[in-house]
């Protein structure tokens, strides 16, 4: 399937890169994109690239005695660059998707694709099926974990992973839209002014620190984000349980016998 590469070249990505190593694959892979800094939009210069996807396991590794490969992992380095690519077979990734699970919501979702299928396509289309509030639920934790990080080494990149985390749900209960790039969030609510120069600040290096915001404001805005996506949850459309079951069942029934 053709791809636009226009949002890869705009991430900064060495789209040619990719191929080669996606024919590595032991089986067939039903998608690739691109998460992480990448995707957030806050990319340093030394920063890892983060693949994700998910491949398809053949019926015969789901029936027989050997436990079946349903999650894989592995890095190199090409050209400098530290990369990793980690796939989960169809069936979790599903599985995971009918759970209130933002981050493969996220992966499916990804506009900077490196390899696509036409069940991406079908998978891509039936995401809204299992966007619920409990998403919020989700970006909470997340956020509330980069937090902690943060408070415990002073490091930008866990900061602003908290913002976009908090500025991601607050997104996505008000619109039923996921939206993970960071730039494209900040006038979602009245967001602090230095977050734009923290975004610049982290391009040059991964694990710079926050010097530019005091702890104690940052601390006051990330706790009044979080009440907003409190109001945000509460005053949202979405439902309160996934749908689509039946759908993606036999979604990933074709896929596998396919």
């Amino acid at each position: 399937m053709h791809l636009d590469t226009t949002p890869l070249l705009g991430a900064g990505l060495p789209v040619t890169d990719f191929a080669p190593v996606l024919a590595e694959e032991p089986g067939p892979l039903l998608f690739a994109t691109v998460s992480g800094a990448h995707l957030y939009g806050f990319p340093s210069r030394d920063s890892d690239v983060d693949l994700r996807g998910v491949h398809v396991l053949p019926a015969e590794d789901l029936v027989g005695l050997r436990d079946p490969e349903e999650t894989r992992s592995r890095m190199w380095n090409r050209d400098g660059v530290e990369m990793d690519l980690v796939t989960h077979d169809l069936r979790k990734f599903v599985r995971l998707m009918l759970k209130p699970n933002g981050y493969v919501l996220e992966q499916l979702l990804s506009p900077l694709v490196v390899h696509t299928t036409a069940l991406h396509a079908e998978l891509t289309a039936r995401a809204p099926d299992v966007m619920t509030r409990n998403h919020a639920h989700h970006y909470r934790g997340f956020a509330g974990t980069q937090w902690r990080l943060y408070e415990r080494t002073g490091e930008l990149k866990p900061l602003l992973y908290t913002f976009r985390a908090l500025l991601t749900g607050i997104h996505l209960m008000r619109s039923g839209e996921l939206v993970a790039h960071l730039p494209t969030l900040l006038g979602e609510v009245a967001t602090p002014a230095y977050l734009p120069s923290l975004i610049e600040a982290k391009a040059e290096a991964e694990h710079g620190a926050a010097g530019a915001v005091d702890g104690a404001v940052a601390a006051r805005d990330v706790e009044a984000l979080h009440a907003v996506l409190d109001e945000a949850r509460a005053a949202s459309r979405l439902p309160d349980t996934a749908s689509g079951f039946d759908a993606l069942h036999d979604l990933v029934v074709r896929a596998r016998l396919g």
